[in-house]
């Protein structure tokens, strides 16, 4: 009875990576509920060409909002910012030549 409720199962939002293999140059854009009404988006995938300390200091000057750089065991570098700035991130890696719009996956909701 236990399992059948969906909030007691456990949520890996880095699952569907797995899923396709083929696709190594997208960039993930996800999203996470803390608690209430906080979220998390977070950004898996940028190149290593690409300094993340100084994109995440140019997300934060941007879109009015905290982040940081986590180590991810699997997934190497990941930027975490705080509030739902998927949108306001696809918009920013297009003008500024991050990525092309075909490079960018947003997941969530």
């Amino acid at each position: 009875m236990t399992s059948s409720i969906q909030n007691l199962k456990g949520f890996d939002p880095f699952a569907d990576v797995e899923q396709e293999e083929g696709s190594t140059n997208l960039i993930h854009i996800r999203i996470q509920q803390r608690n209430g009404r906080k979220t998390l988006t977070t950004v898996q995938g940028i190149g290593e060409e690409f300094d993340k300390k100084r994109l995440v200091k140019a997300f934060k000057k941007e879109f009015a909002c905290n982040g940081t750089v986590v180590e991810h065991p699997e997934y190497g570098e990941v930027i975490q910012l705080q509030g739902d700035q998927r949108n306001k991130m696809c918009e920013f890696m297009v003008t500024h030549s991050i990525a092309t719009k075909d490079q960018l996956k947003v997941h969530g909701f």
